[in-house]
């Protein structure tokens, strides 16, 4: 049996965030372990069951498998059993927001129609 401290040092959970939800949340990692922990997300926890975001179906099918194995690792880490199930939910990889490489000038715009309401909308925004 592990003490508290040295659990909740693991976690890396954010100062001042002691919800349920948060701990078994940043307790998803640490039971999951690193290498499922890089391929899921855990979004969040509701009355009992941890959702958990994974890349495709494949993942899902594989980790549905894993389901007892992780629930014991989660009441391990956390002390108390909070997450009574898991749900695995295939999610497309999200992006990151991404900057332009260049600036394009408005005036550029290549569809006629469209630079035509574009040089109107400009007109009348300055009468």
């Amino acid at each position: 049996m592990q003490r508290a401290a040295s659990l909740l040092g693991k976690l890396k959970m954010p100062a001042g965030s002691n919800s349920l939800e948060d701990r078994a949340r940043a307790a998803w990692a640490v039971a999951a372990g690193p290498k499922i922990a890089r391929r899921t997300l855990a979004a969040s926890l509701v009355r009992g069951t941890l959702i958990v975001e994974v890349g495709d179906i494949v993942w899902q099918k594989q980790l549905n498998t894993l389901r007892h194995f992780l629930l014991r690792n989660l009441k391990d880490v956390l002390g108390e059993p909070v997450v009574t199930d898991i749900d695995f939910r295939p999610m497309p990889p999200r992006r990151a927001p991404q900057r332009a490489e260049t600036a394009r000038p408005a005036d550029g715009i290549g569809d006629p129609v469209m630079a035509l309401l574009y040089a109107q909308s400009k007109r009348q925004g300055k009468a």
